[in-house]
């Protein structure tokens, strides 16, 4: 049999497809194979590079197959897509992702360890639980609406409520009964929203790196944990816009014929980590409007007086994420501006 130089493979639940080919680049491999038969399979077969598409499960076979002796390289879907010649089929896109990983300028998804998905389970469980705590402090508020009784925004207000609600005798017996149900149920969403976040909190504390981005004015200890386990090797990215675009915070880009037409934001990165930057600089920037920052960098001033608060948001949050970048390379701690105190 012909030496295999690169495999690639289209994962699912329980069936795989696999496509190899040789130094000639002809292809010599084409088999679906069940669970138990494809990790037989890479067990015995010899040391090659292997390309998986970064989606679920990805990341567990890329650390098996990686101790088999195999190099595995995880490419995004939205690169991988262009290979496909035409259908859709899981033999094409097995030919796909082996085409795909040959390219010299392609890039990888680095693969996570075990810990780190761990990690990032713990953000994703505080993000469903505040997700949830939110609506159903919708429900109460509005449930309480239909009786007449209103409160003033924020979610502090949803205790004194829910109190008032206990109180009022004038409800019917049913509502008061459901009411109270709420309440249980919101509470223990309190719980464990605490739980988690005391979790993340001691993550972010171990850690030398995620304390040093938390000094960044606009990130707190849940951005600082979000930087350190959402990005890759800082090195990887030649410079801090670089690293910003990988986030999706720099326009989109439109040019032709040397005519320079910039659009929105590209969204393309990982829209977690572009949110809680976005969320932080909104802080930041109702603190400097509020005029509660003496000394605030002229930079963001000027902007504030030609542009949108939004659009000064994102900017802001575009220059906390190079900031970020340029920490995490230098091991340097964030040093204000001269005359700067409150505001980046």
């Amino acid at each position: 049999m012909e030496q295999i130089i690169r495999i690639g493979i289209d994962t699912s639940k329980s069936v795989f497809q696999l496509h190899g080919v040789n130094a000639a680049e002809q292809p010599i491999l084409r088999k679906k194979l069940s669970r138990k038969e494809m990790v037989k399979f890479f067990e015995k077969a010899p040391p090659t590079i292997i390309a998986l598409e970064a989606c679920g499960g990805s990341h567990h076979w890329a650390r098996m197959l990686s101790s088999f002796g195999h190099e595995v390289k995880l490419i995004a879907p939205q690169l991988a897509k262009p290979y496909v010649k035409r259908g859709k089929n899981d033999a094409a896109d097995a030919e796909a992702l082996c085409e795909a990983m040959s390219r010299p300028t392609m890039r990888f998804v680095p693969v996570k360890a075990a810990e780190q998905q761990a990690a990032l389970m713990l953000v994703g469980m505080r993000e469903r639980l505040i997700r949830n705590r939110t609506q159903l402090a919708n429900a109460i508020r509005g449930f309480a609406m239909e009786f007449g009784i209103v409160a003033a925004t924020g979610m502090c207000r949803i205790e004194p409520l829910l109190e008032r609600i206990a109180a009022d005798q004038s409800l019917p017996e049913l509502a008061r009964a459901l009411f109270s149900m709420h309440g249980v149920e919101y509470r223990d969403l309190l719980t464990e929203t605490k739980a988690v976040e005391e979790k993340l909190t001691a993550l972010h504390r171990s850690d030398e790196c995620s304390m040093r981005l938390a000094e960044i004015p606009g990130v707190g200890p849940v951005g600082a944990s979000l930087l350190m386990m959402k990005t890759p090797d800082p090195k990887m990215f030649k410079s801090g816009r670089d690293f910003a675009a990988w986030i999706g915070l720099t326009p989109r880009d439109h040019s032709t014929a040397g005519k320079v037409r910039l659009g929105v934001i590209t969204r393309a990165g990982d829209e977690m980590l572009r949110s809680i930057l976005v969320v932080g600089a909104t802080a930041l920037l109702q603190y400097v409007r509020a005029g509660r920052s003496r000394h605030t960098s002229r930079w963001l001033i000027e902007l504030l007086q030609r542009k949108k608060p939004k659009l000064v948001a994102v900017a802001l949050a575009n220059k906390i994420a190079r900031i970020a970048w340029k920490l995490m390379v230098s091991g340097e701690r964030y040093r204000r501006a001269e005359g700067q105190t409150q505001a980046v």
